[in-house]
């Protein structure tokens, strides 16, 4: 009887966080500290998949990739180099200072520290304020916030599901590389770790079923990036979907719509991400399990006492997004006022060399809402310090400007640094920053930023 009711009589606390990952770890830890009674609850690691299989390993990644790509290209400019590629260093360095070799303890801490209960399990929910996980039941005061996140989504290829193809997590921890590797899918990521793998001298081959690399950002961003890595030795096919895989004697083959056959003795699957709101138990939130992610209002409101925080709100798969989403429900928890999100200004950045950087409205996306759009297009080697800088300075800034409104709605920053120069860009479009004003600012020569000075003479 005794165990029984530990099973079934709820135990009551302020609020509950489902997933702890950095925005849930952010609202569980913020909240705790505040006085509430917080229980964290998470599955896998805490701090989710940025820090163990995202975001900080894949950059450690791309800084030893683009030192051997600067190293290279000494013989243009300096000199001569020879340099070997060694990518234990770069495993090791993943182990010992991103990850701690995959353990959360410093994670679990940090939030218990800060007075979070932390429970270790997989939750659903099986009421509007009731959650279940690891044979416990709790129920929430004031209310559950969902931050379970996403995970890597798995085209339904025929024989895909069938082959040990690998994911980020698997790429993330190889010790080893192969000889060469097969990307499925051309986004953000799959471009990041494709450079990253044949600057290790990978040969890797790319297939990205939209018309051309990147297909979220500026059309100029993925043709730009495409000659880049042909110029690097890598195979790039897009405008495809595979249409079957297979794996036998250590070799993944890809056959295409037109019958032509890719191999590789590895599969990278970077098909983008999924959430998993089946197994979270959404029906008991009146929602419907088979949507792909959670409706939320301006203050991260998916219903009177469920806030939802993170890639599941659908508003964009970043960690930046997420930790000010984040902010948005702590304030409304604790019934505080807050700056709401400006969507509108959102920016992203891919770590490839050159790096893309986008904040705001495509040209297409600006035309498609009905704007008067004007844009302006500047080559970074057109500019003077792109010039200076010479080997390796492909990229541009286009600027994406409402002509009625004389303000920037969207811009790219790509080419070297191209996620720092982005900063000014950014600004600009969330604080609506007059064209006049930004024509008049006075800009540092020769810097790369100083390119959007000269784009903004384009600009009509």
């Amino acid at each position: 009887m005794g165990e029984e009711t530990a099973q079934t009589t709820p135990q009551e606390v302020d609020v509950i966080i489902i997933g702890m990952g950095p925005a849930g770890e952010s609202v569980g830890g913020q909240l705790a500290e505040a006085g509430l009674d917080v229980v964290g609850i998470e599955g896998g690691l805490v701090g989710g998949e940025c820090p163990y299989w995202g975001c900080i390993p894949s950059k450690m990644m791309i800084r030893a990739s683009n030192l051997l790509a600067e190293s290279r290209r000494i013989g243009e400019l300096a000199g001569s180099s020879t340099t070997t590629a060694d990518w234990s260093l770069v495993a090791d360095r993943i182990r010992d200072q991103a990850t701690d070799n995959w353990d959360d303890t410093v994670a679990v801490d940090r939030f218990v520290n800060k007075g979070g209960t932390f429970v270790r399990g997989y939750a659903k929910i099986v009421a509007s304020d009731q959650v279940e996980v690891s044979g416990s039941l709790y129920q929430a005061r004031t209310g559950i916030v969902i931050a379970t996140g996403t995970r890597a989504a798995v085209p339904p290829i025929p024989g895909l599901a069938d082959t040990p193809f690998w994911t980020n997590h698997e790429i993330m921890e190889a010790k080893e590389l192969p000889a060469s590797m097969l990307v499925l899918g051309g986004g953000a990521i799959g471009a990041e770790v494709s450079q990253v793998m044949a600057r290790f001298g990978v040969k890797v081959t790319v297939v990205e079923g939209a018309e051309r690399l990147l297909p979220r950002n500026e059309p100029e961003a993925g043709e730009v990036l495409q000659e880049v890595f042909e110029a690097e030795g890598m195979e790039v096919h897009t405008g495809q979907f595979a249409s079957s895989v297979s794996h036998e004697d250590e070799l993944f083959t890809l056959t295409m719509p037109d019958g032509t056959e890719l191999t590789g003795e590895r599969l990278l699957v970077a098909t983008g991400r999924q959430t998993f709101l089946r197994e979270l138990g959404v029906e008991a939130l009146g929602i419907d399990p088979k949507a792909r992610f959670l409706n939320t209002t301006g203050n991260q409101r998916v219903q009177p006492g469920v806030w939802a925080v993170g890639d599941i709100a659908g508003d964009g798969l970043f960690t930046h997004l997420g930790t000010r989403q984040a902010d948005v429900a702590i304030a409304d928890i604790l019934g505080e006022q807050i700056e709401p999100l400006n969507l509108d200004a959102l920016s992203a950045v891919t770590f490839t060399d050159p790096e893309v950087g986008a904040v705001g409205l495509t040209e297409s996306g600006a035309r498609e809402r009905g704007l008067n759009v004007s844009t302006a297009f500047k080559l970074v080697g057109h500019t003077a310090r792109g010039w200076l800088h010479s080997a390796g300075n492909e990229g541009f800034i286009k600027l994406v400007a409402d002509a009625d409104e004389q303000i920037l709605v969207g811009a790219t920053s790509m080419g070297p640094v191209g996620g720092e120069v982005l900063g000014l860009l950014a600004l600009a479009v969330h604080a609506k920053i007059p064209i006049a004003t930004l024509r008049s600012m006075i800009y540092a020569y020769p810097t790369f930023h100083k390119g959007i000075e000269d784009a903004l003479k384009e600009l009509s």
